[in-house]
């Protein structure tokens, strides 16, 4: 019978940390898939990678926005919520812009969450922003 080995990671607790293992994940990524994919692919590859270190990313979280009295307006879809702390919202585009910043901060407003990360695979060299609300 052969060995299996089972490795139990600890859920990553530092936010910081969190977001350097993304970085770090986002650049190998770039670094072998290069630009001028869709951005689908590279929120496959994130999350295949970062699963592959234990850590959960959720893809497409929904986030409903309500008006002040609690109506339902709508709702958007972040295009990854990793270790449900963080939401990262991917481009793959010539440059980031500020309505893409804006779309962020829309992001965590709506979810009531703190830190997000705004990743554009689609220049020539990565673009990383980390945005705290």
């Amino acid at each position: 019978m052969p060995l299996v080995l089972l490795v139990f990671l600890p859920p990553v607790t530092d936010i910081f940390a969190l977001c350097d293992i993304v970085r770090r994940t986002s650049l190998a990524i770039h670094s072998y898939l290069r630009s001028g994919h869709p951005e689908k692919v590279y929120e496959n590859a994130l999350v295949h990678r970062l699963a592959k270190q234990g850590i959960r990313a959720d893809q497409q979280f929904p986030i409903a926005i309500y008006d002040e009295d609690g109506t339902k307006l709508g709702h958007y879809a972040a295009d990854l919520l990793v270790e449900g702390v963080l939401i990262i919202e991917l481009k793959a585009c010539q440059t980031l812009t500020q309505e893409h910043t804006a779309q962020l901060f829309g992001y965590l407003r709506g979810s009531k969450l703190q830190h997000g990360m705004l990743i554009n695979f689609g220049a020539a060299k990565i673009q990383l922003q980390k945005l705290i609300l």
